[in-house]
């Protein structure tokens, strides 16, 4: 293994310097505050990097098991519980949501599938009841949540339009999954999947981590003003659109990001001890880039690894395949893909290869996995990018299969 480039900090193996040097890059430029990013190539840990402030004002560095706030990033591994939950037989993807929670049934929903909701297929990206982060935190609160889900009427006929189920899908996700397992998904996802595999990754962050965690740093209001100035003057591109449409009072863009409410600290509230403590598995998991890398393994080699059988390659396969896309999704704006809760993305973004599968987060983090390459990837920071999908994440995935023993696999 090669030391990192300064002034990254870790080790990479011959034939990733290019990865390795881009890295390093951003923290040098400025482009990032803190960050890390591991690479496994077929089951062997052949880049892991990590680098610059895990708080400014503080100036404390970023560790390598420095743990951040990975936001959609906990789709996949919400996704990653449905599916192992499908490969014991105790969930059909074709059967209607209704089957395990009658109440969802409500408002014309009720021949809506499990695979039709989790591919964000069901025309539930919002709600319409008005809801605050405590509606989402408090147990008190959870009648008033599951009152607003089950009478939520879809905006379209499910199963023929698709639309970003930003937020509702982990509320949809983390419902479901309790009514199968009967127990909370964070704690099935520990003892099934993270423990054993030793990936440094939670969906609900207990206080004993604290001290591991880096400080968020969201797009200041320069940032997103720069950003959306391009979508005010007609601009075509992903983020233009998407800057208009969170304008537009009535959208379908800003009815899937506005509820619950997010307060006076925006983005930032999902930087506070009660929302990492929460199994809100949309955007509250955290972990290290090691953790979100090692959680994929699995999943990039046939349900596999290290002798121990996680979940059949069957209940894989059909991960490999886009199993609805649009060239335009309606509230981001981009070509999209699903595939059993999985993102599918445009094959020119995160891997050439469309068998690859895993989920962004906002402000560029990602998880990702490429079974076709045998590669799984992790990629964590603290300076929040305002695009949809962060350059600085790009430049990666860009560098990763630019390295040689990617290339030729």
């Amino acid at each position: 293994m090669n030391p990192a480039p300064s002034p990254a900090l870790g080790t990479y193996a011959d034939g990733f310097a290019p990865l390795a040097t881009t890295f390093a890059g951003a923290l040098r430029s400025g482009a990032e505050h803190g960050a890390a990013l591991t690479v496994y190539l077929r089951g062997k840990c052949v880049v892991d990097l990590w680098g610059g402030l895990a708080d400014v004002a503080r100036r404390v560095p970023w560790e390598r098991d420095t743990r951040v706030v990975v936001f959609s990033v906990t789709k996949g591994l919400a996704a990653m519980a449905l599916n192992l939950l499908a490969d014991r037989g105790q969930l059909e993807w074709d059967a209607p949501v209704a089957t395990h929670w009658p109440g969802f049934a409500q408002a014309g929903k009720g021949a809506i599938t499990l695979r039709t909701l989790f591919n964000h297929r069901a025309g539930l990206p919002g709600l319409d009841e008005p809801l605050t982060m405590e509606d989402c935190l408090l147990e008190e609160r959870k009648a008033h949540l599951l009152a607003a889900l089950e009478k939520q009427k879809p905006r379209w006929e499910p199963g023929t339009s698709q639309g970003y189920h930003a937020i509702t899908f982990g509320m949809y996700a983390r419902e479901v999954f309790e009514r199968i397992a009967g127990e909370s998904m964070g704690t099935f996802l520990a003892r099934e999947l993270f423990e054993p595999l030793g990936a440094d990754v939670s969906l609900g962050t207990p206080a004993s981590l604290d001290g591991r965690m880096a400080t968020l740093y969201p797009p200041s209001l320069g940032d997103r003003l720069r950003l959306g100035l391009p979508g005010l003057l007609g601009g075509d591109t992903e983020d233009a659109r998407i800057a208009r449409a969170m304008l537009a009072p009535r959208s379908l863009s800003r009815f899937a990001f506005t509820t619950p409410a997010l307060g006076p600290l925006g983005v930032g509230v999902y930087g506070e001890p009660a929302v990492r403590r929460a199994e809100l598995a949309w955007a509250s998991a955290t972990g290290s880039a090691h953790g979100v890398a090692r959680a994929y393994l699995p999943f990039a080699h046939g349900g596999a690894f290290e002798g121990r059988t996680f979940l059949k390659a069957s209940t894989l396969e059909p991960l490999y395949r886009r199993q609805g896309w649009s060239e335009r999704d309606a509230v981001l704006q981009k070509p999209l893909g699903w595939s059993q809760g999985f993102l599918k993305e445009e094959t020119k973004l995160f891997s050439p290869n469309e068998a690859s599968f895993g989920h962004a987060g906002l402000g560029g983090a990602l998880g990702w996995c490429d079974p076709v390459a045998g590669l799984t990837f992790g990629y964590v920071m603290n300076r929040l990018d305002p695009h949809v999908r962060s350059p600085r994440a790009l430049a990666l995935c860009r560098a990763l299969y630019a390295c040689e023993p990617v290339s030729l696999k």
